[in-house]
């Protein structure tokens, strides 16, 4: 057996493979999650798509522009609830080193 790898040893047959763990469905899930405001979602939901679908591409940049903006103020909140003594100054601060995080993370996966 010169020159060969060694052998990987054999696992215990009561272990999944991986392969096999991925498609194996949770056993506490016996259906799908279904709300009683599903249809009134997916109503919600096709309208949006529908409106989307008639904008121009100059109100769909106008309103990325916006979905930004509202997204910085819901994580500014958040900020402030984790860091109660911080100025506004130092929460800005926060914000722009997540941004940045945020921004590097995608060129780096």
């Amino acid at each position: 057996m010169k020159g060969r790898a060694p052998q990987r040893p054999e696992v215990a047959s009561h272990f999944m493979s991986e392969d096999k763990l991925k498609e194996t469905a949770p056993a506490y899930q016996t259906k799908p999650f279904r709300s009683e405001f599903q249809p009134l979602i997916d109503q919600l939901y096709r309208e949006e798509v529908l409106e989307a679908r008639k904008m121009t591409p100059e109100e769909k940049f106008l309103a990325g522009e916006d979905l930004f903006r509202f997204a910085c103020e819901i994580t500014l909140a958040g900020i402030r609830s984790e860091n109660p003594g911080a100025t506004e100054e130092e929460c800005m601060k926060i914000l722009e080193d997540r941004l940045r995080l945020g921004e590097w993370l995608e060129r780096h996966p």
